[in-house]
């Protein structure tokens, strides 16, 4: 990200006349803070309210977060028509843009934020940084660059971004989101405000998340563990199960975490997360991808138990 591609995004955003931003499919903090706070951002600088869409769950925990009602499932708004301008944030790779990816493809223009890395973009100007803790830093940094006014919503929004993708702070590989969360609660946000709307989830989800947990299968002397969402406890869930994640993470011995979701009868999401040990390159072979430590993607038109077998032999000889 430079001067000049700077330039060209805000030039673009001054004279689009409508405007599309989305994240990936299940949609994280990350993804749907950096959307909400995108568009405000837009909203105030130049005065126009961007369509923003997701596809797949939304966790529970984010049904409360500022500006939510500006963020619709996709089928529920009108994309029938291009778009000046679309925004692709944190989206990792193209198989993760969901059901409105026909509308990214139509529009006139179109603009990445990203922090994963690929090699296969999607846009024509990519304002990426595979090196930031969360799209939410890079869009903070744009904000800065770009000289943007805000508002509170936006501070809280980028703060949770930062605060979710980081896990806290726990997955920080250097101290960048340390000082830019630092700006963020001098600008107003509140980390205990933060943290209490995301202790914010239906029974039936927690009830699921600790069931699926205590039914986890474990390999290859207790270094792999391996959980599994069938269909009927998917609409449970938020799109990656990190509650299930960490917690069988905190097991000792456990280098490797796996969770299968049932998402469709032929279509199986899976998320992995390693503890200082590399996981995309088994994401990768799997047609998925992410960050070094933590990784999805979905295997389509195979059944639940074909991906668990080849998830078991994929992680033979760790």
């Amino acid at each position: 990200m430079n001067e000049n591609d700077l330039k060209i995004f805000a030039d673009k955003l001054r004279h689009a006349k409508s405007i599309l931003i989305m994240g990936h499919k299940n949609p994280d903090g990350d993804a749907l803070c950096s959307v909400a706070a995108l568009a405000r951002l837009i909203e105030i600088n130049y005065g126009r309210r961007p369509v923003c869409v997701y596809d797949g769950n939304v966790p529970d925990n984010l049904d409360s977060i500022p500006l939510r009602g500006y963020v619709k499932y996709y089928e529920r708004a009108d994309l029938t028509q291009p778009f000046d301008l679309a925004i692709v944030l944190d989206y990792g790779t193209a198989n993760h843009l969901g059901g409105a990816a026909p509308a990214i493809a139509a529009a006139k223009y179109v603009v990445e934020i990203d922090h994963h890395k690929n090699d296969e973009k999607v846009a024509s100007l990519c304002l990426d940084d595979d090196t930031a803790a969360a799209t939410g830093a890079i869009i903070y940094n744009i904000m800065r660059a770009l000289g943007w006014e805000w508002d509170g919503n936006v501070i809280t929004l980028l703060a949770m971004a930062i605060l979710t993708d980081t896990g806290h702070f726990k997955f920080a590989r250097d101290s960048r989101p340390l000082c830019i969360m630092a700006e963020l609660v001098d600008a107003g946000a509140s980390i205990r405000a933060i943290s209490d709307m995301l202790a914010n989830k239906q029974k039936k989800t927690v009830l699921t998340e600790a069931a699926v947990a205590s039914r986890a299968e474990f390999f290859y002397h207790g270094r792999m563990a391996l959980a599994t969402v069938e269909k009927k406890d998917y609409k449970y869930l938020d799109g990656r199960g990190e509650i299930i994640l960490n917690l069988l993470a905190q097991i000792r011995g456990v280098d490797y975490v796996v969770l299968l979701k049932q998402q469709k009868e032929d279509q199986i999401g899976f998320s992995m997360r390693g503890r200082g040990r590399p996981v995309n390159h088994f994401a990768a072979a799997l047609g998925g991808g992410g960050h070094e430590f933590a990784s999805g993607g979905v295997v389509r038109g195979q059944d639940l138990e074909t991906v668990r077998t080849k998830i078991i032999e994929l992680f033979r000889g760790i």
